[in-house]
Order: structure tokens, then C-alpha cells, then sequence
């Protein structure tokens, strides 16, 4: 059985992965084809995204068909390919479950709109407002009113994100039947891994209009969300010791996830919260520019390191996916410090409580794309958002900058394999463009150089599997008030591990308030680094010293 706290998990945005059939678009074959680059790494999972079949409105998550496999991604035979090559790896697949919302393509949405009850029944449909308004203020989270207006109807349905994405009603037992029947179909084909896309949204509480904010506090974290989840564990993955299971977790609340990913819930395995994501955001406003907050960045990882480890509940841990943008150009240095940096951030997640993911391009150091145009840009949100700035006044540039920062876009540029044309991704153009540094920014590069930021990665990933106090130790901050350092200790059975990491392109002393006899360094991102009770730490430097328990 995997230990999924030993385990780190890879995440494939396939589409921006490896183009395996020249068609200028990442494919199944073409995560095949690299499966001895991830075995090299030495990560035990890779999550991929949604391959199924979609009108891609919302790359891959308007899901049209749950259990197929999209055409331009390949074949159900090529996933099956996939999987048994991955295992001979030793590499486990993990697939991403929308069971929030279905494309408007989805077989049910035709019936419901083709006028059959049963399925209408799938959705949420609600009457508009006395004055023709939609039922209430909801706001999607790709802008603009979370309700479509189906004039034959003359109702309304709900959309949290794209008008193309209807959201599912799960008060109907048949759709929990159908979704239930979804996920047996894929462990049936031995899949051992589940991510479940914005899972704590799937219990609606009130529909009434929001005079506190855009919606949320109605529909995150709902009256049946933990019912909902227990009944889908206790029929389906739940009944597999192996499978583990990672709930995208929007707008959470800690409480809830210490149910959510409690030990003794049944539920999930461990969740992703994205609140130490939100330190350069003003308030839940992300299109803006503001230097992100390091205190506020400290005091919400360390909190929840600690709150989650006293409930007895599992985090996972990451920088980067493919919604967020790159961390080194979001809490780096994209310059002189650019390895160093990325150096640092591998280190500062691979050593706490939880399970690391790693997300595509992480682990060479990837940077933010740079796009200049709006005709780069691909992503909905991004597209939807530049126009909604525009009609608030902002001129064009200063709407560029922001998408420079925030766009989701920066995550799902192509991997950057190699300096050639295209990075190596693709022989054809790419469907997105390559970030033009793919000419020193490679995996070409960096995977026979052992001070590489590619190999930095993977000694993280085999120090947890080493040293069982990163995988289980106990977790407690260290001087929490250091204007640059984030620091940390775990401890476990007499081991003790001291992480040490400054923030900060300028230099900083640090003292540190456990006593460092008998400690030695197992890895730092400069050569000469020194165990000291006193360090005077380098930009961006960072330390992972170790102390066997004594005998």
C-alpha cells in the first residue's frame, strides 16, 4: 500500500505536458512518452487533468462525458496504456472529478433542455425576479451573474463559473447515483487516486440575495457538503484502502476540514486550501497589484499546519497549479536569484505536514509567461477579466500588468523540455504560446546537473521518503515575528529537522532558539552552507538541518 504521507504527487496539465502527435496540443501519449523524466524525479502520483471529452470552454472542466476519453487527447486505449507503463514505474494515476457542474453539452443538459423532467431535476433551475432580474446577486466566479436565463424556460439555471458549466443539484439522489457510478467505472480501470474540482460548493444552503458580499457564504461549505461527501466515500473509493483522495477546497474554513480530511471521517484523504494563496490579493479580489503580505503568508502556513495536525486531519501542500501562477515570479526572484529562489520554495512546502504536489514545470523553476497581447491569452477567466477592467476605467496597460501577475495563463504556458523551437513541447504551434526563456529555462538542462533546481526537487522528494520525521513528525513554528525568515521544526520520536528559509533577495541574521549541537545540514541551495546557531542567511538562502534521535 502507498503511504500517501510518504507519497508526493505530480500534477499533469496534460494539454501543456508533451504533444506526442504533432498537433500542436498535449496528449495521454504524450505523458507516456515522459514517464522516465517523473520516475527520475521520483514522484509516486500524477494527477492529471481532465481528458474526457469537452467543449473545452473552460479547459476540460465543462466536462461533457465523464467516461470517455476526449479525442484530441487520445484514446480509452491510450489511457490504459498510460496507466499500466506508469505502474511499472511504480507511479500511480490520479484523475480530477467535476462533479460540481457539467458542460451544457453533457448528455443530461440536452435532456433537461430538450423538456424531460428526470433530468431537469440534474440541475438548478430558479424563477427570475419580479423585474426580469436573474433570482438574486450571485456573482460567477469568472465575473458577471452565476445565472443563465433559458428563455423557453422561462427559468433560470445556476453556473458558479463559466454559463457553459451548470451546476449539478445534488439534493436528487439519482445524481449522486450517476456521479457514485462515475467514480467506480474509473477504479475499475485500477485507477488509485481522485481529485474532486471545488467539492466543498456541491451543497447549496439559501438562494437568497447577498447583502454581506458576492454569494459564497450561501453555497461554500453547505448544510449537506459532509453528508454528501461521506455517502460518496462509504460507495465508492472508501471501499479501497489504496485510493487516496484530495478535495479542492474553495473558500474553506479550517473547521470544516478537519472533517473533510479527518482521519477517522471518512471522507477525504486531505484537502487543498488556498488561503496562503491569497497574501497579494485585496481581500478575495485578485485583479489587483499589491506586494504579497510575508506575515500574513506566515502566520496562515504555520496556523494551519498546527490546526490541521491537532484535529488529526492531513494537508496537502503546494505553491502552484494549474489556477494559480508561477511561484517564483509570485514569491521570488525571476533574476539573479532565480535559482536560488526556486530552490527555497521547493523547500519551504516539501518539509512540512502533508502530502507535497509538485505541478508541472515547478520543479525547473517556470516563470510567469509575460504575455503582452490579449490574443496570447487563452484562459476564460483572464479573457473575461480584461474586459471587466476595461469597463472600470482601467487603461489597457495597467490591465496587462495585472494579467502579467494573476492570469491563469502563467501556470499552462508548455513544458519547457528543451531550448529548441517550441521548448520541445510540440512540432507544430503550440495552442499556447511557449514562455520565450525555454532557452535557459529547460528540463534539457538541468536534469544531469546536480546543483540544478531539477535536482534540488528531486532530494526533497527522497528526504521524505528517507526520514520518516518529514512525513510524520510533528510540526511547530519558529520564530514567528522574523520579518524575512519562515522557519520551522519537526519533530518525531527524538528525530528533529530545523527548516530555515529567508524570504528575501537582502541578507538577514537569524538566530535560532533551538540549541544545534549535533545537528548536520542535509541540504541547503548554496554549497557552503554552515550549521550555527547564528546565521547570517544570503539571499533567498535556505537550510534543512537534521538531528538523529540519540540512542
Amino acid at each position: 500500500m502507498f503511504d500517501f504521507r510518504k507519497s508526493v504527487v505530480y500534477q499533469c496539465y496534460f494539454k501543456s505536458f508533451f504533444d506526442s502527435d504533432g498537433d500542436g496540443v498535449g496528449d495521454l501519449g504524450g505523458v507516456t512518452a515522459k514517464l522516465d523524466y517523473l520516475q527520475t524525479l521520483g514522484v509516486d502520483y500524477i494527477w492529471l487533468n481532465p481528458f474526457f471529452p469537452s467543449p473545452q470552454r473552460d479547459n476540460g472542466y465543462d466536462v461533457a462525458d465523464y467516461c470517455a476519453v476526449d479525442p484530441r487527447f487520445g484514446t480509452m486505449a491510450d489511457f490504459e496504456t498510460l496507466s499500466q507503463e506508469a505502474a511499472k514505474r511504480g507511479i500511480r494515476l490520479m484523475l480530477d472529478m467535476v462533479f460540481n457542474h457539467t458542460s451544457t453539452e453533457h448528455e443530461w443538459f440536452r435532456k433537461a433542455m430538450a423538456g424531460d423532467k428526470e433530468y431537469e431535476d440534474f440541475y438548478i433551475w430558479r424563477e427570475g425576479s419580479a423585474d426580469g432580474t436573474p433570482p438574486n446577486n450571485w456573482e460567477s466566479k469568472f465575473g458577471g451573474s452565476a445565472w443563465q436565463y433559458v428563455p423557453e424556460k422561462g427559468k433560470w439555471y445556476l453556473h458558479l463559473f463559466d454559463p457553459t458549466q451548470a451546476d449539478l443539484n445534488w439534493e436528487n439522489p439519482r445524481v449522486r447515483k450517476e456521479l457514485q457510478n462515475v467514480i467506480r467505472f474509473w477504479m475499475d480501470k485500477g485507477v488509485k487516486g481522485f481529485r474532486f474540482d471545488v467539492v466543498n460548493l456541491i451543497s447549496k444552503g439559501s438562494y437568497e440575495s447577498d447583502n454581506q458580499g458576492d454569494g459564497r457564504r450561501f453555497y461554500t461549505d453547505g448544510p449537506r457538503v459532509h453528508e454528501f461527501l461521506h455517502e460518496l466515500s462509504a460507495t465508492t473509493f472508501g471501499t479501497d484502502a489504496e485510493i487516496i483522495t484530495v478535495g479542492e477546497m474553495s473558500s474553506t474554513s479550517m473547521e470544516n476540514c478537519y472533517r473533510y480530511a479527518g482521519a477517522d471521517t471518512g471522507e477525504l484523504s486531505m484537502v487543498f486550501s488556498f488561503h496562503h494563496l491569497k497574501v497579494d490579493f485585496v481581500g478575495n479580489e485578485k485583479w489587483v497589484l499589491v506586494p504579497f503580505d510575508f506575515g500574513k503568508l506566515k502566520n496562515i502556513l504555520f496556523s494551519w499546519q498546527t490546526g490541521m495536525s491537532d484535529h488529526n486531519a492531513w494537508n496537502a501542500v503546494f505553491w502552484c497549479n494549474h489556477d494559480q501562477p508561477r511561484v517564483v515570479s509570485r514569491f521570488g526572484d525571476e533574476g539573479e536569484y532565480w535559482a536560488q529562489s526556486a530552490k527555497m520554495l521547493g523547500t519551504v512546502v516539501h518539509c512540512l505536514r502533508g502530502t507535497p504536489y509538485v505541478y508541472q514545470g515547478e520543479e525547473i523553476g517556470m516563470t510567469n509567461a509575460g504575455f503582452t497581447s490579449l490574443e496570447q491569452y487563452r484562459d476564460v477567466e483572464s479573457l473575461n477579466h480584461y474586459h471587466i477592467l476595461r469597463a472600470r476605467g482601467l487603461h489597457e496597460d495597467s490591465v496587462y500588468d495585472i494579467l502579467r501577475v494573476h492570469s491563469r495563463d502563467n501556470a499552462r504556458t508548455p513544458m519547457q523540455w528543451d531550448a529548441s523551437t517550441h521548448g520541445g513541447f510540440t512540432t507544430a504551434k503550440p495552442w499556447l504560446s511557449v514562455n520565450p526563456n525555454h532557452t535557459r529555462i529547460n528540463a534539457a538542462a538541468q536534469v544531469g546537473d546536480p546543483d540544478s533546481v531539477f535536482s534540488h526537487y528531486r532530494k526533497l522528494i527522497a528526504l521524505r521518503k528517507q526520514y520518516d520525521v518529514i512525513a510524520y513528525g510533528d510540526f511547530a513554528p519558529l520564530d514567528e515575528m522574523h520579518p524575512s525568515v519562515l522557519a520551522y521544526t519537526r519533530q518525531l520520536d527524538g528525530e528533529q529537522l530545523v527548516v530555515v528559509n529567508n524570504f528575501y533577495r537582502t541578507e538577514a541574521d537569524w538566530t535560532c532558539p533551538i540549541n544545534l549541537d549535533g545537528f548536520t545540514c542535509l541540504l541547503s541551495n548554496y554549497p557552503d552552507a554552515a550549521v550555527q546557531t547564528k546565521l547570517h542567511l544570503r539571499p533567498y538562502e535556505s537550510l534543512v538541518l537534521y538531528r538523529a534521535a540519540k540512542q
